[in-house]
């Protein structure tokens, strides 16, 4: 037996009685003795009164952490000491009568492109794997401002594209299957109960992807709602921060701490403060649904029969649904490969382009790079391609004159299996024109969206579904969500994660 091998079998037995503990856990709703597998609410509401301590909270997290990370490589960067460090911070302000709100003391994960100072933030590329920021986003110290817990950096695609420098994160639903990107460490370890939430950045559905193969909550909010400021762009006009969480009203209070302006954000919008939980209450009886028919177009069977289920509790929770359209973004050039987004990636990659394109790390981004770069130089295109997206997101809210809100599938297929979706990233081949996803128009369109769990494949995978609204209608879309999410319960449904194999995935 090699000192290795015998260091991780001793590391193996010191954890039997945590895992003991997590597999009676691991399918059934919260118990009393493992509070991560609590809600944030649920947990916030400890904290306050007193049953939970911040430190308790943050060790239990910590363990699932050590037990499951190895399998689903959800994290690039765990912030064990920072995380105890601040806890106990947190529980003395609770001694000396000082709370925060709802989010104090939470253990939170944040996206590996989101600043946070005196932590490396890698952007998942080996380019900016010693990058260590000065400064904290300013969803990063909105977050610490209301009491908030950063446990770790979450793994992604590399600069939020393609690629997995850090390698591919696993489904905890089925851990052959991908969790959806390129926010996927961020919707796994949500998932797996490995943080209470989780901020992912959303390009073209990169919240919204992750939550609907893991079978959580993913909200993008109105373009500029919350601040991209000490975020890495991917294309800055398509840009939204958005949470991830296990519950409606767990979104509903990370937006509340994460909305508001930031003067230095040329992507920030001012808007009134809202109270999104209070919102979220508001009774959903009268409203209209519409159906966008492209959206519903060449489904998986398994995703259109839990779609159809869905769709038949919505009808009896509102006025019922009827056909709605939406306008066509082509004009934008904002869709995949078009010259805005090219330009705009450019943009933010130029430097690193003209060095060497060859440090990107996939021949796919090293496709990217090279019409990037092309494309880059499009300025009329771009221009004329901006005006028309500024009209789009001017004009959007006439789509919603006739209902109040929209909703579809999130994606028209399951998770897929890694071993096919690593091929087709490595496939310079044409691809099936098949829509997949119904996410990329609303980050054109700028108006909220969020993915709700609505059921599961009869392989035990789970289904998103999407519900959208015009500019500023969180508080609509996080109702019928929450209407929805009380009435079928998927929320209280636990993945099959059992800790007696402890051998890492990779």
């Amino acid at each position: 037996m090699t000192r290795r091998h015998f260091a991780k079998l001793a590391a193996q037995a010191a954890l039997l009685p945590l895992v003991a503990r997590l597999g009676r856990a691991a399918t059934g709703v919260a118990p009393m003795d493992d509070p991560a597998l609590l809600s944030i609410s649920e947990a916030s509401a400890r904290i306050r009164s007193g049953a939970l301590s911040c430190r308790d909270l943050t060790e239990a997290y910590l363990a699932r952490i050590a037990v499951y990370q190895p399998k689903l490589n959800a994290f690039i960067t765990v912030m064990a000491d920072a995380a105890r460090a601040e806890a106990g911070r947190r529980d003395a302000e609770l001694k000396a009568g000082h709370w925060r709100g709802p989010l104090h003391g939470i253990p939170v994960g944040l996206k590996d492109l989101i600043d946070t100072a005196g932590t490396r933030t890698t952007e998942g590329s080996a380019l900016f794997a010693g990058r260590v920021p000065s400064e904290d986003a300013t969803v990063t110290r909105r977050l610490r401002e209301g009491g908030a817990i950063i446990i770790g950096k979450t793994n992604l695609h590399e600069f939020g594209m393609y690629g997995a420098y850090y390698g591919l994160v696993r489904n905890p639903w089925a851990l052959d299957h991908y969790s959806g990107g390129s926010s996927s460490g961020s919707g796994a370890a949500v998932c797996a109960c490995l943080c209470g939430g989780a901020l992912g950045t959303d390009t073209g559905g990169s919240v919204r992807g992750p939550a609907s193969y893991c079978g959580i909550v993913g909200l993008k909010a109105t373009y500029g709602l919350i601040p991209m400021r000490g975020i890495a762009p991917g294309v800055l006009s398509l840009d939204h921060c958005g949470p991830l969480a296990r519950t409606v009203e767990d979104t509903a209070l990370l937006l509340g701490q994460l909305a508001g302006y930031d003067q230095l954000d040329i992507t920030s919008v001012e808007h009134p403060r809202e109270d999104y939980v209070a919102a979220m209450k508001q009774p959903v009886a009268g409203f209209r649904l519409g159906l966008p028919p492209d959206c519903f177009d060449k489904l998986d069977p398994e995703v259109e029969r839990v779609v159809d289920e869905a769709l038949g509790v919505l009808r009896k929770l509102t006025r019922g649904t009827q056909t709605a359209s939406l306008p066509s973004t082509a004009e934008t050039g904002m869709e995949s490969s078009g010259p805005g987004q090219d330009a705009e990636n450019y943009a933010y990659h130029e430097e690193i382009y003209r060095r060497d394109p060859g440090d990107y790390m996939l021949p796919e981004q090293r496709r990217i790079a090279a019409e990037a770069a092309k494309h880059g130089g499009y300025a009329s295109d771009y221009v004329r391609g901006l005006w028309a997206l500024q009209l789009l997101r001017r004009t959007i809210d006439r789509s919603f004159a006739d209902v109040d809100l929209m909703v579809m599938p999130t994606r028209q297929i399951l998770s897929p299996r890694l071993a096919d979706f690593q091929r087709g990233m490595n496939d310079p081949t044409p691809h099936d024109p098949s829509p997949t996803s119904n996410c990329e128009p609303f980050n054109i369109y700028g108006i909220p969206a969020i993915s709700i769990p609505c059921g599961f494949s009869r392989g035990g995978l789970p289904v998103g579904l999407m519900i959208v609204g015009p500019r500023f209608a969180e508080g609509k879309v996080l109702a019928l969500a929450r209407a929805y999410e009380q009435a079928c319960g998927w929320e209280t449904r636990r993945p099959p994660l059992t800790p007696q194999t402890l051998a890492p995935a990779y």
